[in-house]
């Protein structure tokens, strides 16, 4: 290893990593066409691009999980091959996944030592392996419970999991894949932290991602692919994010939510004195919770990550019928009714997690687009499916959502992007029939293009007269988007803000239970908001 290191540092390459003319294809499909990326030694070079726009291939190929069909690799100025992630460990290459690498049923150190155990004879030395992991969370600041199960752990704490195997390695080349997708605005800026400590350490950091305002904070340099091809590469501090925005998408982006004043009618959603105890715990993860939601309007539920969403909307969704309290959805209640009979009444769910509780990842995007609807006679009759009926109806959803694929109807879920994964879903959920649509971190994992088209669709959906629940951690998101704030804390609602008359700063307040109020109106009466 240290032979490696010296090598290295002889090398007069100002690249630390240099890929030339990557092609890789899948089918019929170019992910990666005739593709250049070169980068700097110790910068923090940024990979942006749309969705399905070849950014994970690009990195699966430089970490060795996919061959390319033709090109090159540098390392540190020397060609090499690269057929698997030993190859890319050997080489001092480090990679935390967007959908993160881990063994749920390990613990935490055995998950960072797997495949790279130190040992004493023929046995584990567990104990020096434990001192080597202590050691590089105090240094970098990334602590975690080393006997923990990863099942155990919070997403954060699970990607801080990745960084130390990664940094266990020895990795001298960092790639970050989509990091931010799952994190909280706070855990975001702690990562970003982390990243420039790194760059000063003089690692390299390869981030991929499509948050613009990530890449102003952190990047030096930023490669930006569309379609499969290189664009251009340029300069962070002197190109704004809008020219970003326009070289990513190939056009102009419009950043605000264009929106009429809501015009709600009636209750569709009343939810009443909803509690749930934390599993095993006297804590109340949900306490005493109140609030309608009426047809035409959007209703946005901001909140640091853990004060109860994930389970506000499991409860509501049928996900979960183990809480006390009344949920009313079209005048009929069903809180303990079945998830098909909410969704025969009306209801569409998108939910924070596209691949335990989105998509069957192993079916097919037309199998995925029918699994709440299979039943129906437009899709199935005398129980065989209409197979015809049902490629047609994704294509023409495909087409309407710009869902990047490499086969059409028959492309399976696994294979698309994280990004497409989550059009696809949403696609399903607002073509369906419905009036009430419970969007979860709707717009996670998505570019700024597919943001826009998905925040249009969403105030579509509101004009349409559907009611519309969004749980977002992106506070520009539940701003621009909603007619109504709620802000839970500690599994409470402590305020119910106009977004026309609040900031930033004080939801910030709100969502740290510095600040409460008490509802500005009665339940049901809502009628100031939009005056």
């Amino acid at each position: 290893m240290q032979e490696k290191r010296l090598l290295a540092l002889k090398n007069k390459s100002e690249y630390a990593v240099e890929m030339l003319n990557i092609t890789k294809t899948f089918g019929s499909l170019y992910a990666n066409d005739d593709v250049t990326l070169r980068v700097k030694k110790g910068e923090i070079h940024a990979v942006l691009g749309e969705n399905g726009a070849g950014k994970s291939t690009l990195m699966s190929v430089l970490f060795g999980l996919y061959q390319a069909d033709s090109g090159i690799i540098k390392i540190n100025g020397e060609e090499v091959e690269i057929n698997n992630p030993n190859d890319a460990n050997y080489h001092n290459i480090g990679m935390v996944h967007q959908h993160f690498k881990l063994v749920d049923v390990f613990t935490v150190l055995e998950n960072i030592i797997l495949g790279k155990e130190t040992r004493k004879g023929l046995f584990l030395d567990l104990k020096e392996c434990r001192k080597k992991v202590l050691e590089l969370s105090e240094k970098y600041g990334l602590e975690v419970d080393l006997d923990a199960y990863v099942k155990d752990l919070t997403v954060s704490q699970q990607q801080k999991v990745e960084i130390l195997k990664m940094l266990y390695r020895d990795a001298d080349i960092l790639i970050f894949d989509e990091p931010t997708a799952v994190l909280t605005p706070q855990e975001i800026e702690s990562l970003m932290k982390t990243m420039k400590n790194f760059s000063e350490e003089g690692k390299t950091i390869i981030l991929i991602t499509h948050k613009l305002n990530e890449i102003k904070a952190v990047a030096d340099r930023c490669t930006i692919l569309r379609r499969g091809k290189y664009i251009t590469t340029i300069d962070v501090s002197t190109t704004s994010v809008s020219k970003m925005a326009e070289l990513m998408v190939g056009r102009v982006v419009d950043f605000s939510v264009d929106k009429d004043e809501a015009e709600p009618e009636d209750v569709v959603l009343s939810v009443r004195n909803l509690s749930k105890k934390l599993k095993d715990q006297d804590k109340l993860i949900l306490n005493n919770v109140s609030f309608d939601l009426k047809a035409g309007e959007i209703v946005c539920l901001a909140g640091i990550d853990g004060n109860g969403q994930s389970e506000l909307v499991n409860v509501i969704t049928g996900l979960d019928i183990d809480f006390t309290g009344e949920i009313i959805f079209n005048g009929e209640d069903i809180s303990k009714a079945t998830v098909r009979k909410r969704i025969d009444n009306g209801m569409s769910h998108i939910p924070e997690d596209r691949q335990k509780f989105g998509l069957v990842l192993n079916y097919t995007i037309a199998e995925n687009m029918i699994t709440n609807q299979y039943y129906k006679p437009r899709f199935s009759k005398n129980g065989i499916l209409k197979n015809q009926e049902i490629l047609e109806y994704t294509n023409s959803l495909i087409n309407e959502y710009d869902i990047r694929t490499g086969e059409g109807a028959k492309t399976f879920a696994r294979s698309l992007s994280g990004g497409n994964q989550q059009k696809a879903i949403f696609a399903r959920e607002t073509s369906k029939p419905h009036n009430l649509l419970i969007a979860s971190q709707p717009t996670r994992g998505l570019d700024v293009g597919a943001i826009e088209f998905v925040h249009k669709t969403i105030v579509s959906e509101r004009d349409k007269g559907k009611a519309i629940f969004v749980v977002s951690f992106e506070l520009d998101e539940v701003t621009d988007l909603a007619d109504r704030i709620l802000v839970i804390y500690e599994g409470a609602i402590v305020g119910e803000l106009n977004p026309k008359k609040t900031n930033h700063a004080e939801l910030g307040l709100y969502m740290l239970g510095t600040k409460q109020s008490a509802p500005k109106v009665k339940a049901g009466d809502h009628n100031e908001y939009y005056s």
